[in-house]
């Protein structure tokens, strides 16, 4: 049914049985160990829904959260046995999905999952929408920002056209080769990341005050709207 990221560190005794149920409800599951692992495969390739534990190794839980939730609202299970209040409140605060205590019935989670995905489908279906920041003038090739006309070269507004479509979602620099430039063989990594600088000082100078295009270390770009 669904892509889920389980992030564990591989210590835990449930996991095995969670997956089994998961696999057995026609999930299909990968899991990591650490959060660092967790972060770049969530803002890369995002799974359908990320089951994710607070203590993990070199980045915890609450860091990938919240940086995650930087940068879309990727459907996140928190599932724990921090039961404290106090770290119950904090996740849900950051925007954590569901917060589900071990030991847990792995029926649960499965069901818990089950609802945490209809409610984000049913959000997608109302909600996600292109950019409305920019705007196209497909006959003339041209782009405005909040009605500011853009003077972008051919390749910058391929760019633009490709990270504005899906805001918030972040691009690894070959995904972004492939949406903006399908058939330019001509065009590298490298190349993108020149194309970028110069698209974002021709956003900054045009609206100055939001940060349009943001870079994730290690991982690529994306189109960031402005806060509703």
């Amino acid at each position: 049914m669904a892509r889920i990221l389980l992030v564990e560190d591989g210590r835990d005794s449930s996991a095995p049985l969670l997956l089994g149920h998961l696999q057995g409800a026609g999930h299909e599951v990968e899991q990591v160990e650490d959060g660092s692992a967790a972060l770049e495969r969530i803002l890369s390739m995002p799974p359908a829904l990320t089951l994710l534990d607070i203590v993990l190794p070199r980045i915890d839980g609450i860091q990938v959260l919240e940086t995650v939730r930087s940068y879309g609202n990727h459907p996140i299970i928190m599932l724990t046995a921090r039961a404290q209040e106090a770290d119950r409140l904090l996740a849900l605060d950051l925007g954590a999905d569901d917060y589900v205590c071990k030991p847990f019935s792995p029926r649960e989670v499965v069901a818990r999952i089950h609802t945490v995905l209809r409610r984000h489908a049913q959000w997608r279906d109302t909600a996600a929408r292109p950019s409305t920041a920019v705007r196209f003038d497909d006959p003339r090739g041209n782009a405005c920002l909040e009605g500011r006309a853009l003077r972008l070269t051919r390749r910058e507004l391929l760019l633009l056209r490709a990270l504005s479509r899906d805001p918030g979602r972040v691009f690894t620099r070959s995904k972004l080769l492939e949406a903006a430039f399908p058939e330019a063989f001509d065009v590298n990594e490298r190349a993108v990341d020149g194309h970028i600088k110069n698209l974002r000082k021709k956003l900054a100078a045009a609206v100055p005050s939001h940060d349009w295009i943001r870079s994730v270390y290690g991982v690529g770009f994306s189109f960031a709207e402005r806060p509703t």
